[in-house]
């Protein structure tokens, strides 16, 4: 049968983009349908805006800390926020047109419309139906608020890029990283912030002395944090302001509630009852490791299958798609071991490889270093901010298991180490490397002795 694609592509997301260009450059017939943005979630209305507005967020205490080091303001800082949105705004539809480019460029075929599966080779858009070989499914995630009464009044990750002012009293609901950025971007800019979790912690999942830590250096900066708190209602007032109804009785009365409670598989009006693609018990699309779906021609990636939703592991998975259909000497397996990520709360979070509680689960026996530190750069200021650094060994092999860190840059140090680890480096080798001086870095290079094991 002749088909009008090789492949078509539905969602023009990180993973989605990836697989297409790498697809086209690889000789094949590529279309992509796109419905919303170009660039997908992270470069709209994730990571990279919420980057920027986390160097927003960072100005209030260079401004402060500056002072130490001879520098005065010449009148009071100000703060703005709808020059904040303005200019994030521009940088992206600027990233909008580079990702257009990139694809144009690449021979792909973009179809801008809501793209819907047919059957298990051909889709419909604006009327017209669109054959291929293969068809990967790209869509993405969308962020889930639970349905409580007054769920309409609240907001999540979407809109909070879009606000036209800054609220002065923000609940933000949630425990995940989403959750504990937005936190710190609100109360860095001045908005009166109180971050609620149901649990006990958050970062549920990240090791024990990182969530710890930075439970401390939150309280430390006046962020409210309230545990073991969730909300029952929301009622929208006569003045315009939120009163939140908690399961434990009490109310709080805000400007906005902020919901960061999970994101989930964006498969809306996509048409999936004509396929036979099968869904895992979470509502994510099922794939074996080669993101084959249970229709033949079918696959997906990224968000939507809901393995590790970070988007340099969508770009690998797009990369391995697009090699496995049409490169396959080049095809190799994605490899989810050893993925560095990193929480960009104020203070930063950094981590590659395994907690001490991961650790331990899998039966290694363990030793831990750490290092709790106050940065050189705040020793002429007033301000108390420690910085953490801990390694995860493996007793018996040397091998290091996991890094994490919580301070400045903490991504930025982390990346590296991620390449010593996914090399396989052990606690001599680190012992043995010489460090930079005088940096932060140098530390995971410097501790000797195992706090525990």
């Amino acid at each position: 049968m002749t088909y009008d694609f090789d492949l078509f592509v539905i969602g023009a997301g990180s993973g989605g983009v990836r697989a297409a260009r790498f697809a086209a450059g690889y000789g094949a017939r590529v279309a992509v349908a796109e419905s919303r943005y170009l660039g997908g979630t992270c470069v709209n209305v994730g990571c990279v805006p919420k980057k920027l507005l986390v160097y927003g967020a960072h100005f209030a205490e260079d401004f402060e800390q500056a002072q130490a080091f001879g520098w005065s303001l010449s009148g009071e800082a100000t703060f703005d926020w709808p020059t904040l949105i303005a200019n994030k705004n521009r940088e992206i539809e600027r990233l909008n047109g580079i990702y257009r480019k990139l694809l144009v460029n690449s021979g792909v075929t973009l179809l801008e419309g809501h793209a819907r599966l047919l059957d298990g080779h051909s889709v419909e858009l604006g009327g017209q139906r669109y054959t291929a070989k293969h068809i990967l499914i790209a869509t993405g995630g969308w962020p889930h608020i639970p349905k409580i009464p007054g769920h309409e009044h609240a907001i999540g990750s979407n809109e909070a890029f879009f606000l036209e002012q800054l609220p002065k009293c923000v609940l933000v609901i949630g425990g995940g990283y989403i959750a504990v950025e937005f936190a710190s971007i609100f109360h860095g800019l001045g908005a009166q912030t109180s971050l609620l979790y149901r649990g006990e912690l958050f970062l549920r999942g990240f090791d024990g002395a990182v969530r710890k830590h930075l439970q401390e250096e939150l309280s430390k900066r006046g962020l409210d944090l309230q545990f073991n708190s969730d909300i029952e209602r929301i009622d929208k007032q006569p003045d315009g302001s939120l009163q939140a109804t908690l399961k434990d009785g009490r109310v709080l009365v805000t400007d906005c509630v902020f919901y960061a409670t999970g994101r989930r598989p964006m498969l809306d009006n996509l048409g999936l009852e004509n396929t036979e693609v099968e869904l895992d018990e979470r509502g994510y699309i099922k794939v074996d490791e080669q993101f084959q779906t249970t229709a033949p021609s079918i696959l997906a990636l990224g968000d939507v299958i809901g393995r590790v939703q970070l988007t340099p592991v969508a770009l690998a998975e797009g990369m391995a798609v697009a090699r496995r259909l049409f490169k396959p000497e080049e095809y190799r397996l994605v490899d989810y071991r050893t993925i560095p990520t990193a929480v960009f709360s104020l203070p930063n979070i950094g981590t590659v490889g395994l907690s001490e509680e991961q650790a331990k689960e899998e039966g290694y026996r363990v030793e831990v270093y750490e290092s709790r530190f106050r940065p050189m750069k705040l020793t002429l200021t007033e301000c108390q901010e420690r910085t953490l650094m801990k390694l995860v060994v493996d007793a018996d092999s040397d091998r290091v298991l996991g890094c994490h860190m919580v301070g400045p840059e903490a991504g930025e140090i982390v990346q590296g180490l991620a390449v010593a680890l996914k090399a396989g480096a052990t606690k001599q080798i680190f012992d043995e490397t010489i460090g930079v001086h005088p940096t932060a870095a140098e530390e995971f290079v410097t501790m000797r002795t195992p706090v525990s094991s």
